[in-house]
């Protein structure tokens, strides 16, 4: 007899997608806690922030859709006929992640005819992924630390490094860690810059272009963060000439939301020129290009995964992980993202950069930002 099909109130998922949203525990530690399927706690996750702005509608807007619900047909048939259209107008232009998740136990309708609509195959709703093992997280440490110091490693050379360190791991294995992580060699390869199905790509425009002056240039990326019982993601945005971090974003999965968090509160500081980005799908989404693009702010691309193109803001990642992270071994988001705020407090205005000639970030982006 197959297993009972679990049920959640919408209290539950509520509950659920705030812990989430907090960042203090992993997607893993709140699947593990709650008995939910990582996958669903990213959903639900997703639609809070997605419907928060709903909850501070004005009382004239909430009063006509009253009325509008009011005056709508009371037939069944014809209630049914619209719910299928409005299902069948999302699924021509959401991901399959998005549109599992419409899919939940209803009187209405049966979960089956839910999938035929959705256009989703059932057996991904029941399918339970096994959260990463400690092993695979040691071995995930170890390949961000090498991959700091030798950005052009790819997989093949990853695993032959892992092998003379004693560690018995197959290249499926290692490519699969660094996928999840993010990462990919700088060198160029096969498909490196193939970018997400149907968003624009913009041309590099940063090649042999000098940077002489503060907001002439910001770039953001996105990096791994090892803790001692899971990882996390960070996303900060930089300004190339004074390396000041403008703003950055924790978040326990690696979506387009912290990412467009953490532009906009950049933005709040100051407009660039120049907006560089590599080819991730975060980086190339409606909603994060719409930003720039409505600030009238020119947007640069380079090749995906290609470090070297980006390299103020590797170099650092390389500052943050073996300054703070490393010696560190957080054990939970909390205390990661207090670490993190006193982290980028002294790199901004204590820690002073020989490039800068002896001088801190903030003390370069203040007397450039006057000038202009």
């Amino acid at each position: 007899m197959g297993r009972k099909r679990r049920t959640f109130t919408d209290k539950f998922k509520a509950k659920v997608a705030v812990e989430a949203i907090k960042g203090i525990k992993t997607l893993n530690e709140l699947a593990s806690e709650y008995q939910v399927h990582p996958n669903q706690i990213s959903d639900w996750k997703k639609q809070l922030l997605s419907n928060a702005p709903d909850l501070f509608a004005s009382g004239k807007k909430k009063q006509a859709k009253t009325e509008e619900e009011l005056t709508a047909p009371l037939y069944e048939e014809i209630g049914r006929l619209k719910m299928d259209v409005k299902w069948l107008k999302k699924a021509l232009s959401l991901p399959l992640s998005t549109r599992r998740s419409w899919v939940a136990p209803s009187p209405d309708y049966s979960v089956r005819r839910q999938c035929r609509l959705a256009g989703v195959p059932r057996s991904g709703l029941y399918y339970q992924p096994a959260p990463e093992t400690a092993e695979n997280l040691r071995l995930m440490r170890l390949i961000d630390e090498r991959y700091l110091l030798h950005p052009e490693y790819g997989y093949p050379r990853m695993t032959d490094w892992l092998r003379e360190k004693e560690n018995e791991v197959s290249y499926k294995r290692v490519a699969r860690l660094m996928r999840t992580m993010g990462l990919q060699a700088i060198t160029p390869g096969p498909h490196t810059s193939k970018p997400a199905s149907g968003h624009k790509i913009y041309p590099y425009l940063l090649r042999n272009v000098e940077i002489e002056r503060v907001n002439q240039v910001w770039s953001t990326d996105i990096t791994y963060i090892p803790r001692r019982n899971g990882y996390m993601y960070l996303a900060a945005v930089i300004d190339w000439r004074s390396r000041y971090v403008l703003s950055w974003e924790l978040s326990s999965t690696m979506d387009s939301l912290f990412c467009i968090d953490a532009l906009e509160c950049a933005l709040r500081q100051g407009t660039p020129e120049i907006f560089n980005t590599d080819q991730g799908a975060q980086f190339t989404s409606s909603g994060f290009t719409g930003v720039l693009l409505d600030k009238e702010i020119t947007i640069s691309m380079d090749g995906r995964g290609r470090a070297l193109d980006n390299v103020f803001i590797e170099r650092l990642w390389w500052s943050v992980k073996y300054e703070k992270i490393y010696p560190q071994s957080y054990s939970d988001g909390h205390s990661l993202h207090q670490g993190l705020s006193s982290y980028f407090e002294y790199y901004n205005n204590e820690r002073k950069h020989s490039a800068l000639d002896k001088r801190t970030p903030v003390e370069v982006f203040k007397e450039g930002a006057l000038s202009t």
